[in-house]
């Protein structure tokens, strides 16, 4: 069996560990999360690797290079996942960072810095809504506020902690220092058509977009639906679908995402018009300048509907996350890799969705490599890899990191 065969049993493997029999699906700090980071400790154990699992419960395996105690390159991913996930979002680079590890044993003692894999354990929230745990906690940003964060079941993040085998108290130990690591790569499918699209498996990030997101209000008028005529109504629900077309055409325009995913409408009866409607805006850009002056756009826009409309219009924001540029130096390793693998013009891409990385970037310099996955499709059971990408993959994270090696020397 090829090395990339290989990597996609494993993750095929991965799959097995599911709080559902008829989808894929595994949270922070679940049995099944135990189960998938028992497999990757086995694995990491076969490549020679010490394995623990950290305060947060990442679960990590290290190899020293040429003498002990040497700052770390860390290699990685994330092993929980969406509800009805696919197979390879997040445990490709896991399972890749493993095989890489070992293919690198023959280099170990020319390696200018120790080698690390992690399997981070909560990059998508689903349980307790609030992405990016497991590498928040290794990165240092824990916020104490979020202990009290609960699940569909109202179990609070600190007794899942507890029932999973961890100290709350103690998971300011998690947390590494910039002077344990020399960087971060993480392997990761794409999760868009562009590489697809160019017919190339492999890309390299040159940045994780900055995300807001928003609850936007707009207040009408509810009435009854036959007897008032449109040139006294103050339909809020109207005035929210004109507002969402807008966004949509003012981010096309601007080259940023804007994303409208759920709305609600009160009283929501079929005959009495919409005095209310709630709605989410998610906004992403490859820069902070770029989605902050797309927000001003939508902001302008949308009031300018809601007055035309007899409406008002407010908002909050849920969530901001700035944007984060990989480094140049672990970029032009990442580059270097792809190159060694035939492609001579490496194509660079944003990534729309966020990663890890975010997090890692706080405490470490951070680089991507992109692998192509059919149609674009992620968070999702048809998501697909091809045997031959992922073994590009591997020759260019291998290569990547000798490349960081030899500069380092």
């Amino acid at each position: 069996m090829s090395t990339a065969a290989e990597v996609l049993a494993r993750c095929a493997q991965l799959d097995r560990f599911s709080a559902s029999s008829d989808h894929l699906e595994r949270v922070y700090l679940s049995p099944e999360h135990a189960q998938a980071n028992a497999a990757a400790e086995e694995w990491m154990r076969l490549v020679g690797m010490r394995t623990w699992v950290d305060a947060a419960g990442n679960q990590y395996g290290r190899v020293e290079g040429r003498e002990p105690g040497l700052p770390a390159l860390l290699l990685g991913s994330h092993l929980d996942t969406v509800p009805d996930a696919g197979s390879f979002d997040g445990m490709l680079g896991v399972v890749m960072a493993i095989a890489v590890a070992e293919r690198l044993r023959p280099h170990l003692p020319e390696l200018p810095f120790a080698l690390e894999v992690v399997g981070f354990s909560d990059e998508e929230g689903t349980r307790f809504g609030k992405a990016l745990l497991g590498s928040c906690a290794a990165s240092g940003q824990w916020d104490p506020a979020w202990w009290d964060l609960t699940d569909a079941r109202g179990t609070t993040l600190r007794q899942a902690f507890a029932d999973f085998g961890l100290d709350p108290d103690l998971v300011g130990d998690a947390a590494r220092r910039p002077e344990e690591l020399v960087g971060y790569l993480e392997a990761h499918i794409e999760q868009g058509p562009y590489l697809e699209a160019a017919d190339v498996s492999l890309g390299y990030v040159t940045t994780i977009a900055g995300a807001r997101r928003f609850v936007l209000r707009v207040l009408g008028e509810a009435r009854h639906a036959g007897g008032t005529p449109y040139e006294r109504r103050k339909d809020a629900l109207q005035a929210a679908a004109a507002a969402i077309t807008a966004i949509e055409t003012i981010a096309r325009s601007a080259g940023v995402i804007a994303t409208v995913g759920q709305i609600e409408v009160q009283p929501g009866a079929v005959n009495v018009i919409a005095g209310r409607a709630d709605f989410s805006l998610d906004l992403r850009a490859e820069t902070d300048a770029a989605r902050d002056e797309a927000w001003a756009l939508i902001h302008e826009a949308v009031e300018a509907v809601c007055a035309v409309r007899g409406t008002t219009f407010s908002w909050i924001q849920t969530h901001e996350a700035p944007s984060m540029p990989c480094a140049a130096w672990l970029t032009e390793a990442v580059v270097a890799g792809i190159r060694a693998t035939g492609d001579a013009n490496p194509m660079g891409l944003w990534s729309r969705a966020g990663h890890d990385g975010m997090a890692v970037g706080a405490v470490t310099d951070i680089g991507m490599l992109f692998v192509r996955c059919h149609d674009g499709i992620s968070h999702h059971p048809a998501e697909a890899v091809r045997e031959v990408d992922v073994a590009a993959g591997l020759d260019a994270l291998e290569a990547a990191v000798l490349q960081l090696a030899g500069s380092r020397v």
